[in-house]
């Protein structure tokens, strides 16, 4: 399998496909490079290089006890994107790989990178602060940690099937086949990083990187994401970017480029052409 070991010895597995002009996909919690197979096929065939990493703990990464935090995050990507002398890349970063790929591009500067869109992404900052009203509680993110400690499957089941895809919406037509893929990505990874990663997509604060980037940045959200809520994501990352674009999609769930593949895929597509 296609690894990089990190300064710290952890190996990063990756997928590299095609050539052209590098579009590069960060991953959300707690999900593997395999989320973006709608993305990759798509990209692949339309004259692209798609490349995909599983962060570390995640997929078939190595199962690390430490370095779970959004430093770490950015600096294996930039492990990556240095091993395969990326340049003029796209970064595309889903949820927590929406931090990953924002603090990536404040930390390690823009030489690399062309471009990049953030789709239902963590920035700002999720957890409730006294200069964040309008996040959520700690107490909902110490809940998500208790339910990977106590029955991390079953947590991982009821994810999928209920709010990360809308699923649990009047009228909404579950597919048990992304349920169960999302079930498989998950469980792949560790336990560790799982419940790591909590505190490192929630509690990280994205302001000051958002203020630091100039290359042009794409915001796509739902305003139905119930994992990230939408208020207090997508409208103040846009504005807080000196180049940023913010696009809102009616209705759309957290994983949107999954169930809505078509859409993100073309105004994607239509951007990174723009």
């Amino acid at each position: 399998m296609p690894t990089i070991t990190t300064k710290d010895g952890v190996e990063i597995f990756f997928k590299d496909w095609g050539s052209g002009q590098p579009i590069v996909f960060s991953h959300g919690w707690p999900l593997s490079s395999d989320d973006w197979d709608a993305q990759m096929l798509f990209f692949i065939n339309h004259g692209f290089r798609v490349i995909a990493h599983d962060r570390r703990g995640h997929g078939r990464s190595t199962q690390v006890a430490d370095g779970h935090d959004m430093d770490h995050y950015a600096d294996d990507l930039a492990a990556v994107t240095a091993h395969l002398d990326l340049k003029n890349a796209v970064h595309v970063g889903h949820s927590t790989g929406g931090g990953e790929v924002v603090h990536y591009i404040a930390r390690h500067g823009e030489s690399r990178v062309a471009k990049a869109a953030i789709i239902a992404a963590v920035p700002p900052l999720m957890v409730q602060t006294p200069n964040n009203p309008g996040g959520l509680p700690k107490s909902v993110f110490d809940g998500l940690q208790a339910q990977v400690a106590a029955n991390r499957s079953q947590f991982f089941r009821d994810l999928p099937a209920g709010p990360f895809y809308g699923y649990n919406r009047p009228g909404a037509k579950p597919s048990e086949a992304v349920i169960q893929n999302w079930w498989r990505q998950g469980m792949m990874g560790g336990a560790k990083a799982h419940y790591d990663g909590i505190v490192a997509f929630s509690q990280t604060d994205f302001t000051e990187d958002l203020k630091k980037i100039n290359v042009p940045v794409l915001v796509m959200h739902g305003d139905d994401d119930q994992i990230v809520p939408y208020a207090d994501s997508g409208p103040l990352s846009a504005k807080l970017l000196k180049n940023g674009k913010l696009k809102t999609y009616k209705g759309f769930p957290h994983g949107m480029p999954t169930t809505e593949a078509e859409t993100i895929n073309a105004d994607l597509l239509a951007f990174i052409k723009g």
